[in-house]
């Protein structure tokens, strides 16, 4: 397919996204089953259109003056992957299966439009219902904050240190230009142009001999700072895949126990695979069996319960840009509810002393502070670590994580504008002895 073929269907699909409000992921594999012909590098690169529409949606519309897919495709061009109108006139044009020729009033946008005036939502790219959500976070930063949560994230892998060090795994992946990461010590970089294809990491060798795990490098942070410790009892009460179980794993050496579960256990089903590639021996999966509590004998007995909260997740809109337009405010409440009950069912898993690892991919003070607020005021054995505290154990880097993240009094933010990360929040508690 040539570019401007691939551009025309770029706006074919995100239409039917628009339209029918579904993910991305499901319009971009039905339209590959109804054109067969298109190679997998035209539906990369059309999926690559489309996502980074997504993520610039609100600017482009604004900048363009209208909200239509062709409209938003055209905008994105120009503010996401920097083409002038010459560049993007050449994409639009009378050529077979190609969009049709720019108008005059989308020569003079692209020419002559700004996002001087743009309301914070539109130059921050997010849903204007949440504008005053960010505001509270935020204030005035917010459509910095919004629009670096817009951008591509980079590929972030972790070093599986029960199988290899840093050193060891970095001249294996130097065809990719993996580099160290800034803030993680295990954790190596990969950096994607805009319209560059992900590696396939699954099919590297250091993958295979599990050497190294995808994981954000804000993910590797939030295990870190859960300071789980060999020989302890740990409970992971939201393993999911078991992202943040394996990063544990080799932060105690594999001593100690460590319980992973989750309340629906089809999330778990990747992680009996990924364990045993890494080579975690000190991993037991616990599997939801009906209204049976598989936790039962691990009351006030665990030295530290990792809650990887469920939550809007709108930390990670780098990669899952379509998320963030699909996002209701009733999800919000949901997510509340949710989060509330799970602390709880932490509380009693936690012995006097130990403390519980509260973690969210949300940057909303709902989430987060209040969150850990209420769960105080409902247990007076608790306190909150001292984010400078927690952070100390991150040695050298302490001092300018201190100053990049934003610090309060029940945790600390990381997000892509302030760490270069996706945005999570870490608050640690601990129960007094």
């Amino acid at each position: 397919m040539t570019p401007a073929a691939r551009l025309s269907a770029a706006i074919e699909i995100f239409a039917d996204i628009e339209a029918r409000r579904r993910p991305a992921a499901d319009a971009l594999k039905d339209w590959g089953l109804s054109h067969r012909f298109a190679g997998s590098g035209d539906r990369a690169a059309i999926a690559g259109l489309v996502y980074d529409a997504l993520r610039r949606k609100a600017s482009s519309a604004w900048l363009m003056g209208h909200a239509t897919p062709r409209a938003v495709l055209i905008g994105m061009l120009h503010r996401e992957r920097g083409l002038d109108v010459a560049a993007i006139g050449a994409l639009c044009s009378e050529a077979r299966y190609a969009s049709a020729p720019l108008s005059g009033q989308e020569i003079a946008a692209l020419e002559h439009g700004s996002l001087a005036g743009a309301p914070a939502h539109a130059e921050g790219d997010y849903p204007e219902w949440l504008d005053s959500y960010l505001e509270r976070v935020f204030g005035d930063e917010r459509a910095a904050e919004g629009a670096a949560l817009a951008s591509r994230a980079p590929l972030d892998l972790r070093v599986n240190t029960l199988a290899a060090s840093r050193e060891e795994v970095l001249p294996k992946l130097a065809h990719l230009h993996a580099e160290p990461a800034r803030w993680s010590p295990d954790g190596l970089r990969i950096r994607l142009a805009a319209d560059a294809k992900s590696p396939a990491i699954h099919a590297e060798p250091a993958f295979i001999k599990g050497q190294i795990e995808i994981q954000d490098e804000g993910s590797q942070l939030a295990a870190l700072l859960a300071g789980a410790k060999p020989g302890e009892q740990v409970v992971d009460l939201c393993a999911g895949a078991g992202g943040k179980t394996l990063a544990l794993a080799a932060a105690m050496e594999n001593r100690g126990q460590i319980y992973a579960t989750d309340s629906d256990k089809r999330r778990l089903v990747a992680i009996h695979e990924r364990l045993a590639r890494a080579g975690a021996r000190n991993v037991q999966v616990r599997t939801p069996r009906g209204t049976a509590d598989i936790l039962a004998d691990l009351s006030s007995r665990a030295d530290l319960v990792l809650i990887d909260a469920p939550c809007t997740g709108i930390g990670t809109w780098r990669r899952n840009p379509d998320a963030k337009w699909r996002i209701r405010p009733g999800a919000l409440a949901e997510r509340l509810k949710e989060q509330a009950a799970v602390l709880e069912r932490a509380a009693s898993l936690v012995k006097p002393g130990g403390r519980i690892a509260y973690v969210t991919c949300s940057v909303l003070v709902e989430e987060n502070g209040e969150q850990i607020r209420t769960f105080i005021g409902r247990h007076g054995d608790f306190s909150v670590e001292k984010p400078a505290n927690v952070i100390n154990g991150m040695g050298e880097r302490a001092y300018l994580f201190s100053r990049a993240v934003l610090m309060s009094d029940e945790g600390l933010l990381m997000t892509p504008r302030r760490t270069d990360t996706d945005g999570f929040f870490v608050s640690i508690l601990r129960r007094s002895s």
